[in-house]
């Protein structure tokens, strides 16, 4: 079974940085891709950045060019450089896996970006 373990979240002023991570354990047989959605109180979650492989990455219209998103292979960790941080940025981040078996998902973790 896969497990995520997310870490990183935390309060941050408007124009900060936060940069989370997401490390996989387990029976991890493939990796399609890993990423980061969230969710905001009263809205649906959506997907903020994935990573496919070196060379193919997704962003949210509405982060790109602030955020980053990396992996690092032989530890089965991707991370999230969040950078000009917005109130708007405020919500629960989680971290996924989607797999063989299909989506394997983290706890999540708070990121709350003050103005």
């Amino acid at each position: 079974q896969v497990q995520l373990v997310e870490s990183g979240g935390g309060l941050v002023q408007a124009g900060g940085s936060l940069r989370l991570s997401c490390a996989a354990s387990g029976s991890i047989f493939s990796i399609n891709a890993m990423g980061w959605y969230r969710q905001a109180p009263g809205r649906q979650r959506e997907l903020v950045a994935r990573i496919i492989s070196a060379d193919r990455t997704d962003y949210a219209d509405s982060v790109k060019g602030r955020f980053t998103i990396s992996r690092e292979n032989a530890k089965n960790t991707v991370y999230l450089q969040m950078n000009s941080l917005k109130p708007e940025d405020t919500a629960v981040y989680f971290c996924f896996l989607a797999g063989i078996k299909g989506y394997v998902w983290g706890q999540g973790t708070q990121v709350t970006v003050s103005s």
